[in-house]
């Protein structure tokens, strides 16, 4: 018993004094998921990766924007949104105090604009997504005359672009342009 004490006194204390003090978290803790808004392309990413479905995107096409949702209460804190956001929009916290006294304290909300077509005003895309489209596009050596072609073709919807890519072969067949709606 004595060697038992006498090893308690050499090692000092092992425990911490949390509430009454900050808790340091080791490196690459894996804490509440932070969401930065100016950085999101709604692209879908972390909605599609989150296994407990605590990321979810809503689309309102009449409205023409799509919501961004998290629930941290569903949030199991696995990392998987911050590991495929290729924008770097969400990221781990080292914050892992979420209790909450309501229940929409534990929400988090973003609506981003819908890109309306040029061709049938339909809406279809998120404009910062085909921003950055067009942005890595550029990095890879997109030439201005090209930009603009991009620019234009980015503008129609996917509906929109396959009925102007099959008029010249509609054309060319003869086929009536009402037998392929």
């Amino acid at each position: 018993m004595l060697k038992l004490l006498k090893k308690a006194l050499q090692v000092g204390e092992t425990t911490v004094k949390y509430p009454f003090k900050p808790l340091e978290v080791a490196p690459g803790f894996r804490g509440k998921p932070v969401y930065d808004f100016s950085q999101c392309i709604a692209c879908g990413a972390c909605a599609t990766a989150c296994p407990s479905n605590a990321i979810t995107l809503e689309h309102d096409f009449k409205r023409g924007v799509v919501s961004w949702n998290i629930n941290y209460g569903r949030c199991i804190f696995c990392g998987r949104c911050d590991e495929v956001c290729p924008t770097g929009a969400i990221a781990l916290s080292e914050e892992f105090e979420l209790a909450a006294s309501r229940k929409e304290d534990l929400y988090c909300r973003a609506e981003i604009q819908l890109c309306e077509c040029s061709s049938c005003g339909e809406y279809f895309a998120p404009y910062r997504e085909l921003e950055y489209v067009l942005a890595n596009l550029e990095q890879i050596g997109l030439t201005d005359h090209d930009k603009e072609k991009w620019e234009q073709l980015m503008k129609v919807c996917p509906e929109c672009r396959r009925q102007q890519a099959a008029i010249p072969w509609v054309r060319e067949q003869g086929v009536r342009r009402e037998a392929l709606r």
